[in-house]
């Protein structure tokens, strides 16, 4: 390749404004318009990078995202964003631009000694070669050739703002297609919402051209434009629509300003376009071997040219205007036909049945072998024919048909929910895209088979792999994938193509096989003697263009990756002296007042089992599951029946997984006949939620039943203590007569107030909650009654101490991945329930029904209070792990340590000694029943 710029040509430049770069250190010049693979080629620059695998040298291929060869680490203004697709970036004065994958530079990288290797080197060698000693041995080594660009730690782009939003018909891709859909849909009066990756509107109008309706390409542009405005539509333009979703849901990546959108719409047009295919050929990887419709591309906008003696290898048509362009701008051109007959070439030399079959040159093409004969040529154009950009179709679950006469993978029509026009739906014709684009705007969607003959035929000769040919022809550039490695595939064996690309990563690389998923398809055919729809294709997914993280991620970045959730009374704690930590994802008071933690925490524990304490319990999770079917659908999610529960009262349960262990536990309240409210853990409050939703859509079909998640609109303050009753009639707030586990809904202050006698900590407790903006007067009222019955606000240090004396667990910190119900002594609903719920099957495994659990006990020491985590070892025996300490704390009230732990069978090891082990040394403790305070419930029943 030996490109240059026409003095000229180049509609998007602006040669009034200059604009200096550097490449891999070299100082260059470009236009404002330019993007940096058309001022590289422009400037003449050969090799723009190297393979992954044998660091061959590689110039520019494409002309957008199914470039594989151009990926650079770009630096302007003090950042680095690595990894960027040449042709995608606009160029930027001052912009340092460094290829990835070489060392010090794509033209004189030192790696490239490689490739005389290659013999050693082929398919599969990894899998191989690298069992040998270990992987171990060789993952440094390999990690430290492997990756493409470098991430610069300096370098905090700020994330994407996250926009959800919904439109009645939204068209992708801004070709002619894409334009005649969106235009006609406009002048109906429909809001179009009109997607295109590239910077302006027009597709391969803009550097193909045509006259349409009698209006050049930027006229019927324009009126596109005004019909789209005046209709209420929006265009969004630099904007890549990159994945697609159930329910008509799509993600789309716009760059300026940086937005990630997911969009809703009712109906979807697919104008996607088509990307060449490359034409196979000895040493087809060498730069300056380059896509047709690339260079087109590249003159008419940029005025760029790969060289000045090109040939042009083809067998359809579509490369001809691409000669035609490059002659009368200056060029010595030749067509290479494979076919004996096609288009006159009236200014151009036209070699008809003669194919290129290797292409000369060291580090770049200096000639090409046509038909046995060497000619002199410094670039070399393929124009292989079209496949159809189906991505997004795939990923909506459209299926694909081989059309003969295009030469091309199309879509089924009605196998995914959207219409497909133009050259995606293989209509590669300008006529019959603007046919099929504007019936599909019209709400008429083409024909499924006669579309793509409306136009003119499509004169295609189908070319293929030859392996009969001599030297490597590259099937896949970026990964160093060749013709002989798919048949050393399939001599193995591997000839799904699902395998053939994992056992060979042809199609792995960041273009996403754009240029090489056809040819190894057509390869593999060839190999295993089936047609290409036997052979199948690989499984399109998102994102169809690499989005970075940050779009993806958002605002959650820093200190707003997880931030916690704050409680609506976080002020008036901190007036009150609390300390915080987060708990379960919310910020919560640990302990209040000044001094050490740990004797606060002992502190307010035994007041609240001497008077009263109060503690703010909103974060606990409050779904209202509500209808005729709520008990319904509660019986099932639940291992525990809630149907039978009363109104007005209250029953402690828990929600298994599939798998039978417990995934949270809880409180459900019952305070209607058709309606109960869940009181999930405040860190599960989302997950029990989804797993209600997809139990109710999965078994109600949505009826009779709704689900509502009002955490965040109640707040809830708890009254523990044998005093709490005295308290709340001090502070002039209505306690009836209710049992333990009793749920009343009243007012207070003409606000609602719901009193629930439920307790977390085994002593007398109240749990009081209102509308979220009464939350201030309720702990006012209770702040003034407080002092007068001796009692104090606690944190959740003494709320852990309280539950642990009563033998309450906490789901995550007493249970462990593999803990069911009768490990914590719940096993009557799983002997005696004979209904389905979530789990239950689970539950009668083998592995549920083993002797050897770990079952959840209490441990009695004498010494020091246990350390969390401690193991549990025989205490005669050898240090086998048996268990584990889960929870374990001084207990103000008994005066002793207190422990409770998961032990392989520990309820029959009741009253045994067991060893302690932690850090070196072995403790003595007693195995004990779970609660140690108050056993009989005395002070829990008042």
């Amino acid at each position: 390749m030996s490109g240059w710029r026409h003095d000229t040509l180049g509609s998007t430049i602006d040669r009034n404004k200059p604009l200096a770069f550097t490449f891999d250190g070299q100082p260059l010049t470009g236009f404002a318009g330019d993007t940096v693979a058309s001022a590289l080629m422009a400037a003449g620059v050969q090799t723009v990078g190297r393979s992954f695998k044998y660091h061959r040298p590689r110039g520019l291929w494409g002309l957008g995202a199914e470039e594989p060869n151009a990926i650079f680490d770009i630096t302007h203004n003090g950042y680095t964003r690595p990894n960027q697709r040449g042709t995608l970036v606009s160029l930027a004065d001052g912009m340092e631009v460094r290829s990835v994958n070489t060392a010090p530079t794509a033209a004189k990288d030192r790696w490239g000694w490689l490739d005389r290797l290659h013999r050693f080197l082929p398919a599969g060698f990894y899998y191989k070669t690298f069992m040998a000693g270990g992987w171990m041995r060789w993952e440094p080594r390999i990690r430290a050739l492997a990756g493409l660009g470098t991430l610069d730690p300096d370098h905090a782009p700020k994330g994407a703002a996250q926009i959800n939003a919904k439109t009645p018909l939204m068209v992708i891709g801004s070709g002619p297609a894409g334009l005649a859909a969106a235009r006609a849909a406009a002048e109906r009066g429909q809001a179009v919402w009109l997607m295109e990756a590239d910077a302006a509107l027009g597709g391969s109008l803009r550097w193909r051209g045509g006259q349409i309706d009698g209006q050049d390409p930027q006229s019927f542009i324009d009126a596109t434009r005004a019909a789209i405005n005046a209709a209420g539509g929006r265009i969004f333009t630099g904007t890549t629509v990159w994945g697609a979703f159930d329910h008509r849901l799509f993600a789309a990546w716009q760059r300026e300003p940086q937005r990630h959108w997911r969009i809703r719409a009712d109906r979807v047009i697919l104008a996607a376009g088509a990307i060449e295919r490359p034409i196979w050929f000895a040493n087809n990887d060498l730069p300056g071997v380059m896509s047709a419709e690339a260079a087109l591309h590249g003159l008419r906008l940029f005025g760029a040219l790969p060289g000045k003696q090109i040939v042009v290898t083809t067998a359809n048509d579509s490369a001809y205007p691409v000669a035609f362009a490059l002659a009368a701008a200056g060029v010595d051109v030749t067509i290479a036909d494979a076919r004996p007959e096609g288009p006159k070439a009236d200014g151009v030399k036209i070699r008809r049945s003669a194919t290129v079959t290797a292409a000369q040159g060291r580090t770049h093409v200096t000639g090409a072998v046509i038909n046995g004969a060497l000619q002199a040529a410094d670039a070399i154009l393929t124009a292989g024919g079209h496949t159809p950009s189906v991505h997004l179709w795939c990923q909506a679950g459209g299926k694909l048909d081989w059309n003969a006469s295009r030469d091309a993978l199309i879509p089924r029509p009605n196998t995914a929910d959207m219409t497909v026009v133009g050259a995606a739906n293989g209509s590669f014709g300008l006529r019959a895209a603007l046919s099929e684009g504007h019936s599909a705007g019209d709400g008429h969607p083409p024909a499924p088979s006669a579309n793509v003959e409306a136009d003119a035929p499509y004169p295609i000769a189908p070319v293929r792999p030859d392996p009969a040919l001599p030297g490597r022809q590259w099937v896949d550039l970026q990964n160093d994938v060749t013709l002989k490695d798919v048949g050393l595939a399939a001599r193995e064996g591997f000839t799904s193509v699902e395998h053939l690309k994992r056992y060979t990563t042809l199609g792995m690389a960041t273009d996403q096989g754009r240029t090489s998923n056809f040819g190894g398809l057509a390869a593999m055919a060839a190999q295993t003697g089936r047609t290409i729809p036997e052979t199948g294709t690989t499984t399109y997914r998102p994102p169809f263009q690499p989005v970075p993280l940050t779009v993806l991620g958002g605002p959650r970045r820093c200190e707003l990756f997880n931030p916690p959730k704050r409680l609506a009374l976080e002020s008036a704690h901190r007036d009150l002296g609390a300390r915080f930590r987060e708990y379960g994802g919310w910020l919560r008071p640990a302990v209040y007042g000044d001094g050490d933690e740990a004797d606060l925490a002992q502190q307010g524990a035994a007041t609240a089992r001497k008077t009263v304490a109060l503690f703010d319990a909103s974060p606990l999770g409050k779904l209202e599951v509500i209808g005729p079917n709520a008990g319904q659908l509660l019986d099932f999610t639940g291992y525990v029946r809630m149907s039978s529960l009363n109104p007005g009262r209250a029953r402690y349960g828990f929600m298994l997984r599939e798998n039978g262990v417990i995934f949270d536990d809880g409180v459900v309240l019952r305070p209607a006949e058709d309606r109960w409210i869940v009181s999930a853990s405040s860190s599960h409050v989302d997950g029990v939620r989804f797993m209600l939703e997809d139990a109710r859509q999965d078994r109600l079909a949505r009826k009779g039943v709704a689900i509502h998640d009002v955490t965040a609109a109640w707040t809830t303050l708890t009254a523990t203590g044998p005093r709490a009753r005295m308290m709340l009639e001090n502070a002039g707030i209505p306690v009836p007569d209710m049992p333990h586990m009793g749920v009343v809904e009243t007012a207070l202050d003409d606000a609602a107030l719901r009193i629930a006698r439920v307790s977390f900590t085994g002593d007398l407790s109240y749990e009081l909650s209102v509308p979220t903006h009464h939350a201030d007067a309720l702990r006012a009222r209770l702040d003034r009654a407080l002092a007068a019955v001796d009692g104090q606000w606690i944190g959740l240090e003494s709320v852990m101490i309280l539950r642990a004396e009563k033998g309450f667990i906490l789901i995550g910190k007493d249970t462990d991945g593999i803990t069911m119900p009768h490990d914590l002594g719940w096993g009557g609903p799983r002997e005696k329930r004979a209904d389905e719920y979530l789990g239950k099957r689970s539950l009668f495994t083998p592995e549920a029904r083993s002797n050897n659990r770990r079952q959840l006990v209490g441990l009695t020491v004498d010494s020091a209070p246990l350390v969390t985590g401690a193991h549990l070892v025989p205490a005669d025996g050898p240090r086998t792990s048996l268990g584990f300490v889960t929870s374990s704390y001084q207990s103000p009230v008994l005066g002793r340590p207190i422990a409770l732990a998961l032990l392989a069978d520990g309820r029959a090891r009741m009253g045994q000694t067991i060893g302690v082990f932690n850090d070196g040394t072995v403790v003595e403790a007693t195995i004990s029943p779970l609660c140690a305070f108050d056993p009989g419930g005395e002070r829990l029943h008042g």
